[in-house]
């Protein structure tokens, strides 16, 4: 099975190829960072249009990378939810064409189906069934994953993400946009314990999150203050610390709740350094591994779309969803 992937949620492109045998051939992402830096967060119809134009020019490079004609394709898979419509539409549109011109299945993914799946590009890929921790700019979960297609969402976020959380934070302390790796860059230099931010939802029990009042928390700490760059320093890793802290105590009870053995963390938040570290404890404490993909397959990606759809395809579930793209679109409901 070869799958070509496609990746349009918001605002990178990604087109990867992925055999079931060799595993991934070709990976090929464009970020639209720059484009959107002059706003400050992602504009919905720039990166519609943006996507227009890349995603023909990276499809060819990934089949050249793959060294792979349109013949070998057995299937299309593209990202179909959830995310910016306009966005899920150009890459829907776009991949159910190209399946119908090479006579190919389309395989409609859901978007943290792919984020959860994405350990399983490694060389040591998780076993099912494990625990996932799904933590980006959009989403804060913890998932228990029983098998493809079989997802139980144990607690979320009522609120604000915890990469959103990243990134407004790192709005309130003059950093550019995307702020939250340079919120994490400049965590690196803080002083632990100089400032302490609250631990959310940590008293009481329960899996959910909830982050909008961490971010408040910290805006009230800098109101009618001049930091110098030390005391901005110390405020970014206070409150990288309060958010490593709550999402390794909800890890450690939902480990404790499923005995389960594999501890899985996706997402582009799932790149940080000490959150990797300190997953990695957690686990260890409950004699469980932890997996994490690379770096650059924690964020929006190709790759993870391409992987998901040849899983599908290999167990027959070639159709994608009645409706080409959603918006919304809770992950149990991916579907088997």
């Amino acid at each position: 099975m070869r799958v070509l992937g496609v990746e349009t949620s918001c605002d990178e492109t990604g087109v990867a190829v992925y055999d079931a045998a060799a595993g991934l051939l070709a990976h090929r992402l464009h970020t639209q960072v720059a484009m959107h830096q002059a706003y400050g967060g992602v504009v919905p119809e720039l990166a519609s249009r943006d996507h227009v134009r890349r995603l023909l020019p990276l499809v060819r490079a990934a089949l050249a990378e793959a060294d792979a004609a349109p013949a070998s394709i057995d299937a299309v898979a593209y990202t179909a939810g959830p995310g910016l419509i306009g966005a899920l539409l150009v890459g829907a549109s776009f991949a159910r064409a190209l399946a119908y011109a090479w006579a190919k299945p389309a395989i409609g993914v859901h978007h943290l189906e792919g984020h959860l799946l994405a350990p399983l590009l490694e060389a040591q890929p998780p076993e099912f069934p494990f625990l996932a921790l799904l933590v980006s700019g959009g989403h804060t979960m913890l998932v228990d994953v029983a098998g493809l297609g079989d997802y139980r969402v144990l607690g979320e976020s009522l609120d604000d993400a915890a990469g959103e959380a990243f990134d407004k934070t790192a709005k309130l302390l003059g950093l550019p946009y995307p702020g939250g790796a340079a919120l994490a860059a400049l965590a690196e230099r803080g002083r632990a314990g100089a400032y302490r931010f609250p631990r959310p939802m940590l008293d009481r029990p329960g899996l959910d999150f909830s982050f909008s009042g961490l971010k408040t928390a910290v805006r009230v700490a800098l109101r009618d203050r001049v930091l110098d760059e030390t005391d901005r320093a110390d405020v970014a890793r206070a409150f990288e610390d309060a958010v490593v802290d709550t999402l390794a105590e909800k890890c450690r009870r939902a480990l404790r709740a499923t005995g389960r053995e594999r501890l899985v963390v996706a997402g582009g938040v799932g790149a940080n350094r000490r959150l990797r570290e300190r997953l990695g404890a957690v686990a260890e404490e409950y004699g469980a591994s932890a997996h994490f993909p690379r770096p650059q397959f924690c964020t929006d990606n190709g790759a993870m779309i391409a992987l998901a759809g040849c899983l599908r395809l290999e167990r027959g579930a070639v159709r994608g969803p009645s409706v080409p793209a959603r918006a919304n679109w809770p992950l149990d409901e991916a579907g088997n």
